[in-house]
Parts: structure tokens; sequence; C-alpha cells
């Protein structure tokens, strides 16, 4: 072989290896999404919108910005809204307790006072693959490493959106992990004209980058901040529930960021998601990381060739600006709050002029009824009855009189006394109850000022009060904080088969990164409850106390969307509100995602069907609405031993839709059926069960 030829194959070995490997066996190029590779550099575009593409050039070259370059293109003219920046990712990690409590469902852990360290996630750009999947496309990178933690990047471009998603997909072999994660943009090149954001006012404020900033942490309102120039906008923001742990207040802690060499482990000018590593200095518990999970720590942009102002107003349709969409035909309804304005302001007469603010909060949210949870720990359920009876008196007037028309501000309390664990009480109109009965009091008497007064002695009595006063009870934050080891404890007692024990109620506790939905521990016991052969429902919770304007109230709220036509006046007592719930008559929503339908033959959620015993072929009609682009919908049906799971790929769908699915599937043997449906920052909704015969 002639030594030239050796050598020319000697120095092409080299540059194949020096290269990176960038796999397109996986990727289908259409006239929607292409991707094209010069060198070291890949080109990425994507309709983004109507005569309008998306680009993102990556560039894989070892000391060189990962993004070349982001763009809008309408009409061939190119519109580069940045260039040169890097997304980055700091990861804690802390210590889970898995023993003292609950397992990997704990509430009350305190990491921040614990051992923890953090790390600036690294990246080594030696491979890449890019994916179809379905109406997105997916843009794997490289390897990633940060302290036990190690996986790769994810860019996933969303067809018919200037919408994506940047993650770090890391997992850790380590038991007993609890996690934290900061993350954004930096500037390796020129910086952002101007960084925008609305405070927590919702005004919208701004600041022209400086490399002497230091670091900025910002509480703002919609989770978003912004990097704008000439050409356009970039609006960073996270997923609006799932990157908020569970906690019982709602404070804002500055979710955002901006400024030079971020935790001293960004060096270089960036923007961004943080959280605090303190929390609301009171339990704090992190995310669940255990092992081998695919934790996705993540957050979107999204790209316009407007400015910052006009972006943030596109990154509010997202979650229809913080509010719950009106839908025909339901009322959305919310519980478990702690605002305590009956014991801090009414009765030490500190009240606030005009409407209290948490009422403004609520109705500012699009929420129609709200079913409150006053006297935790500050009043005197169990007398005399001189405070008892007065602070009754004080909630019920209070919640006369900030009800109106259209909204229903509704007494309830949690009063964990009789049954075991947690628990909410909620009357179909005032009703006053002590709880306690010393043995010469009498179950019922009347009173002259009040009237009629239960005095309640134990479980039983309690079950007598709910039916004769048509209530209703459910199991607070079940198998978790004050409830773990609830319902399950006292399932086969009387007051819980009873119909006036509705179930249980639903919020994201604990929060996992790895998992494609929320709120999973009581999901699983909803099956469980109807494996059981009881009837029972499950409603959403807020579980929080401080209700105000500046609060990141959205992220922290859910609700459930009631089947009414009409919204009762507080004078005639709200029972429609409660017949909705005991019968099933609703769907759970983090507002995103609705269902406003849902049938099985016919049938809808809280319904009985019967099966032809020779044919036990089912048709579903589920119509779902969103705004992120949706992940999947699952069947969820069982035996009333097992439970099956059968889920239908929905990555097709685009950002802002609505579709009816109509579905068959085969019953035979089942005694129940309900559907999810979860979009791709986790948000959801699911119904409630059909019960079959």
């Amino acid at each position: 072989m002639p030594k030239y030829l050796v050598l020319f194959l000697m120095f092409l070995s080299s540059w194949a290896y020096a290269q990176t490997e960038i796999n397109l066996s996986d990727f289908k190029q259409s006239k929607d999404v292409k991707a094209t590779i010069q060198q070291e550099v890949l080109s990425v575009s994507w309709t983004s919108g109507k005569d309008e593409k998306a680009k993102i050039v990556i560039d894989f070259a070892k000391d060189k910005p990962l993004i070349k370059s982001l763009q809008l293109i309408k009409s061939n003219v190119v519109k580069e809204l940045m260039a040169d920046l890097n997304p980055a990712f700091l990861l804690t990690v802390g210590k889970r307790d898995l023993v003292s409590q609950n397992g990997w469902n704990i509430f009350f852990d305190k990491t921040h006072k614990k051992p923890f360290q953090r790390f600036a996630v690294e990246m080594i750009k030696n491979e890449a693959t890019v994916i179809s999947d379905g109406n997105r496309t997916i843009v794997k990178i490289g390897k990633l490493k940060a302290g036990n933690f190690s996986g790769n990047l994810e860019i996933t471009l969303y067809n018919n959106s200037p919408l994506m998603n940047f993650a770090a997909v890391m997992s850790t072999e380590m038991d007993s992990t609890a996690i934290l994660y900061d993350a954004g943009l930096l500037n390796k090149g020129k910086l952002w004209k101007n960084i925008s954001w609305r405070n927590t006012a919702d005004q919208l404020q701004a600041i022209s980058p400086a490399r002497k900033d230091t670091v900025t942490p910002l509480a703002v309102k919609y989770r978003t901040i912004v990097g704008n120039n000439e050409t356009g906008s970039v609006a960073v923001f996270p997923a609006p529930h799932q990157y908020f742990y569970p906690l019982d207040e709602a404070f804002n802690l500055s979710f955002t960021w901006f400024g030079q060499n971020y935790a001293n482990l960004f060096a270089d000018y960036g923007l961004g998601i943080r959280q605090d590593l303190n929390g609301d200095n009171r339990y704090v518990p992190w995310f669940n990381a255990p092992p081998k999970t695919q934790q996705r720590l993540n957050f979107y942009c999204l790209l316009s060739t407007e400015t910052a102002e006009k972006a943030i107003e596109e990154v509010k349709k997202f979650t229809h600006g913080d509010r719950y969409k009106p839908l025909a035909h339901y009322k959305t309804m919310s519980s478990h709050f702690h605002n305590e304005y009956v014991m801090n302001n009414i009765i030490p007469k500190k009240e606030e002029k005009g409407t209290p603010v948490f009422v403004d909060v609520f109705k500012n949210t699009g929420i129609d009824i709200v079913h409150l949870g006053e006297f935790h720990y500050t009043a005197h359920p169990k007398g005399p009855d001189s405070l008892r009876l007065k602070e009754l008196r004080a909630l019920h007037d209070m919640c006369s009189r900030f009800s109106d028309k259209k909204f229903l501000l509704l007494p309830g309390e949690e009063p964990n006394e009789f049954y075991g664990g947690h628990w909410l009480s909620f009357f179909p109109k005032p009703v006053n109850w002590i709880m306690a009965r010393s043995p010469e009091k009498p179950f019922v008497t009347q009173d002259p000022v009040y009237g009629k007064v239960y005095r309640i002695a134990n479980k039983s009595e309690m079950l007598k009060l709910l039916e004769l006063e048509n209530g209703l009870a459910w199991t607070a934050h079940a198998r978790t904080k004050g409830s773990t080891g609830y319902p399950d404890k006292y399932k086969e007692e009387d007051f819980f088969k009873s119909d006036r024990f509705m179930g249980a109620a639903w919020k994201n506790i604990p929060a996992d990164l790895s998992t494609p939905k929320i709120g999973k521990r009581v999901l699983d016991l909803m099956d469980d409850m109807a494996n059981w052969g009881l009837r029972k429902h499950v409603i959403a919770e807020s579980d929080i106390f401080t209700i105000r304007h500046e609060n990141e109230m959205y992220a922290h709220l859910n609700v459930n969307y009631l089947q009414m036509e009409t919204l009762p006046q507080y004078k005639d007592g709200w029972q429609p509100v409660l017949d909705a719930m005991q019968n099933g008559k609703f769907f759970v929503s983090t507002g995103e995602v609705l269902l406003p339908e849902f049938t099985v033959n016919g049938k809808s959620s809280g319904e009985t069907i019967t099966l032809n015993a020779k044919n036990a072929n089912a048709e579903i009609i589920v119509k779902g609405d969103w705004t992120f682009p949706l992940n999947f919908l699952e069947i969820i049906t069982g035996d009333g031993k097992n439970v099956f799971r059968e889920k239908i790929n929905l990555n097709y769908t685009s950002a802002f839709g609505s579709e009816t699915f109509k579905l068959k599937t085969n019953l035979k043997g089942k005694k129940w059926i309900r559907v999810e449906l979860w979009d791709v920052a986790t948000n959801g909704a699911f119904s409630q069960q059909i019960w079959i015969e």
C-alpha cells in the first residue's frame, strides 16, 4: 500500500473518531420537520405556526456553545432570536428519610437540614440521536454527569408550535435520595438586550443585562422570565405544576433568576428557573429520586418574534392565564384551605376593608366554589360552647357575606377527630356541632341563640350527624402526612362503608420527576377502593394556608369540575354541590387538560352499565381539551382484585387542541372503569369510575 494512502487512512480514522456521531436512523424527514448535518453542526427546523418555521442549530464542537442559533423563519425571512447559548442544569442531591414515617410517600421531611451537595451538570458532546416521535422531534445528546447521577440531554421540539423542552434526564444507583434542580440558558456570546418578567403585581419589568450583574432571584408572575433582542424573545418557564414540590403554603419563593455566575457554578451570564433550598423553612420534602428512575430536570422555552410582553402573553395561554377555563355544564370547585380568616381577622376584629384578599384571589383564578378547612388547630372544636358556637357563627356569616351569584364560599373543617387520620367534613348548609360530649349532655340540644346544636362523642355519633344533616366526609391527603396508613386502617369500618364517607382527596404528594403523571399515590388508592367493592370517589384538594395575590397560587392549585348547570345561592343551601361529589358527577383537573365528556356505552361517571353476558365489548367516548401537547390517554379498569391499564399514545397531538376519542375495549370480568388524560408537562385530568354489572 502506498505510504500516502496509509497516512490518509490514518488521518481519516482520526477525524472520524474526533467527530460527534449524529444518528438520524430514527428520524423521518418531512415537509414539516427537517434535519441536516454539516460537519459538527446539526440543524433541525420544524413548523412552528402558520407559515412559520422554527430552527435550532446545535454545535457539537468541543469548545463551542451547544446552541449555535435559535431562529424563526417566515416568508423566507430569518430572524435569529439568540446565538451562542448553553442549556445549564444545577442538581442538588440530598437525603430522603425512608425510615421514620412513610417511605417514599413522606411529606414531613426536612431535606434542607441534612447534608446535601450541589453539582453543575457536566456534558460530553460525544454522540447525538435525532428521533421522530409522532408530532415531535427529540434530540438526545451526549453524556451528562452530576455527582452520582448520569444520563443525557433531551431537546424536544413540538410541531405546530414554537415550544421547546430542554431536559437533563438522569438517574442514580443511590437509595434514599431527594433532589432539587435549577436550570436555564447561559450566554456564551453577547447578552440579551433586555431581560423581562411580570412581577407579582402583574406589572411588566425589564433590565438591560451587564456582565457585572450579580445573580438576582426574582419573584415573578406566571413563572416566566424572558430574554429578548430586537429580533424577538425567548421565554423560559417550568412545567406549571410538576416543578413545584408539595408544600402547604404557596409562597412565591423567587422561582426565576438572572445574572452572572449562578451559585458559583455557572460561570457565564444566564437566566432561568430556580428552587429555594430552604423552601418555607418548615417541612421541605424536595423531589423523590428512587434508584434507577429517569429524573427529568426540565424547562420549557417559547420562541417569539414579538416583544417580551407579547411572549409572556403567549406563555400565559398554556395555563389560560392562570385561570380555570369556564366549561359549559360545569362549575369549578376547590377544597381544603386553612386561610383562618375567622380566627385571624374576624374574631380579633382585624378585618380587611371591603372584600378580603383571599376571596379576590379565588375569584381571579376562576374558581366558582371554595370549600374551606377553617379552625385547623386555631379554635375550640371541643368547646366551651360560648367559644365554639361563636366561632361557627362567624364562619357561617363570613361565607354568607362573601358569597354572591357567581361565587360560593362554603364552610368546612378538617376535624381529625373520631375516625383516625385526617379528614374533611362538608355539610350542605350551616350546622352547629361540637366535637365532644360529656355524659350528661344529649346528642342534640336546642340553643336559644344558635338553634340546633349537636355534640359528638364517638365515630358512630359522627356518622349519625352526617346522616341526619346529609353531610359528607373524606380522607384528607390519604396515605401520607397525618393520614399515613389511612383510609386502609378503617376500610372495614361502618362509617367508611357508608355513602356519607365519599372517599379521599388528591394532591401531588409526593413529587417525582420521573413519572409522566402527578399524584400517583391517590390515583392508586382510587383503584384500590374500587377493588375493595366500595363506590368511592376522589376529589382534588389544595391543602394550603396563606392565600395572597403575590403567592404562587396556581402551581399549588387544582380543581374539580362539577356537573352543574347553575350555581346554588348560599341562602338556599348548596346540596347540589354535595350531590355532584357523592354521585361522581365530576372530573379532576390541574387546569390545562379538561375532560368535558366521558361515557362508556352511553353512561357517564358515577353511573352503572350492565354488560351482555355474551358480549362484553364496550364503546368509550372521551372528549379532551388541552393546551400543552398531550402525552397519553389511559384507560384503567379493575376486576375486584387487579388493576389493568391500557395506554393510548397521543404523540400526534399539537398544542392547543380538542378531540373526541372513540375507543373500544373488552370489559369481560371487570367491575369498574375510569380514564386519565395527561400532557407532556405532566398536567392532567381524570374521571371518576363508571361501575360495571
